[in-house]
């Protein structure tokens, strides 16, 4: 958990840093969009084969492979910042590296946790974990901030360098996974059409991806991609109001990772529910907002929504999903998000360049709300079915 709060704080750090780097070297929505959608393509390509090699090889060696590539490509950005010679394209290619490291990454460690822990305890494990997520996001922008402000915007990068080095120790102290059934062992040992036959058979699972895939597509590129360019040119603040404001989407986020342990399985329909109409209002209100503490206040609340949405969703589909699939599970819940952010994240920043961010915003959420509005009203029944039963060399 140390290992993990070091290195999230540092990534936090360098989002932010490189956020505020490229909004400097262009004032395009549409080229924030693209940068994304540059590191998505190999996520969306790769991201199933990380699923498979996160159930059929060890994780932590994958882990500890992933962190090393940041670690150099971390490096590499904070040298071309600090020397003067950062260009557009830099950060394209880097974005690329980042992307195929993190469809190997992203599926190892969302299946890793559930295997630290009995299932009994598993909405515990991933609320702590969410909250370790959601409490690095508010104190990693503000703290690169301040070190934009203090060292130079390097220093964010080199940082985020030297936090990666308490994830690898943490990923050298755990045990190997125990051997599983034979079943379970001849399972890990399929394809990726299994994930994919499972996840179409299990409705509630079905719904949920299909859920995380709408808020991707309508609010996650505003406070994921288009944020430095409210910040610079909407709200007109400086670097370290900028941090403050990021910092601001953590405090909510860490408040609705711990509320999910007090959310009882029977009420995880109505508490979707309310999670989307706070989502569609805050979104709204960042829209109108003029100045700085109004953008905070919609911002904290906003992310207590999406907080509690993501929570729900993620322990929802790791709760029923079989262990020997696991990582191909993962991998499409992923997908929901990492492969759609790319699409949505282009158009968005080209809609905000045509009709201005703050239209954009305000049209995201009212369909939003619309397209979730639907989507939970005819899942209302949530976790009410049992999960589909897997068999070796199921047919999609």
């Amino acid at each position: 958990m140390t290992g993990e709060t070091i290195s999230m704080l540092g990534t936090w750090m360098q989002q932010t840093a490189q956020g505020w780097v490229v909004a400097g070297l262009t004032s395009s929505a549409f080229t924030l969009g693209l940068i994304h959608f540059c590191s998505g393509i190999p996520m969306l390509l790769l991201t199933m084969h990380g699923g498979l090699a996160a159930d059929r090889y060890d994780k932590r060696r994958i882990l500890i492979i992933t962190q090393v590539v940041q670690i150099v490509l971390a490096i590499s950005i904070g040298w071309l910042v600090g020397s003067g010679q950062i260009a557009v394209w830099h950060v394209v290619v880097a974005g690329v590296l980042l992307g195929i490291s993190t469809a190997f990454e992203m599926p190892a460690a969302a299946a890793l946790v559930p295997e630290l822990v009995e299932r009994s305890q598993l909405k515990a494990a991933i609320a702590v974990d969410r909250s370790t997520f959601h409490a690095t996001r508010l104190a990693g922008p503000a703290l690169g901030g301040w070190l934009i402000a203090q060292l130079g915007t390097a220093s964010a990068f080199y940082a985020n360098a030297l936090s990666f080095v308490a994830l690898i120790v943490a990923m050298i102290s755990l045990h190997p996974r125990p051997r599983g059934t034979d079943e379970e062992e001849a399972m890990r040992k399929t394809g990726m059409k299994e994930g994919f036959h499972y996840v179409r058979r299990d409705k509630p699972t079905l719904a949920m991806i299909w859920l995380l895939a709408t808020l991707t597509t309508c609010i996650s590129p505003f406070f994921m991609i288009t944020m430095p360019l409210y910040s610079r040119h909407v709200l007109q603040i400086d670097a370290q109001s900028h941090g403050f404001l990021m910092a601001s989407s953590g405090i909510g986020a860490f408040l609705g990772s711990l509320w999910l342990m007090t959310i009882k399985s029977d009420r995880r329909a109505m508490y979707l529910r309310l999670g989307a109409a706070v989502v569609c209002v805050c979104m709204l209100s960042l829209a109108l907002a003029q100045h700085l503490w109004q953008a905070i206040t919609a911002m904290s609340i906003l992310t207590l929504g999406t907080s509690t949405m993501f929570g729900l969703a993620n322990t929802i589909v790791q709760e029923r999903a079989p262990d020997a699939i696991r990582g191909r599970v993962s991998a499409i819940l992923g997908l929901s998000f990492f492969g759609v952010l790319p699409f949505s994240g282009l158009a968005v920043s080209e809609i905000a360049d045509l009709v201005g961010l703050r239209v954009a915003m305000a049209g995201g959420s009212l369909l939003f709300g619309l397209s979730a509005g639907l989507l939970l009203y005819s899942h209302r029944r949530l976790c009410m079915k049992q999960p589909v039963a897997v068999a070796v060399g199921s047919e999609a």
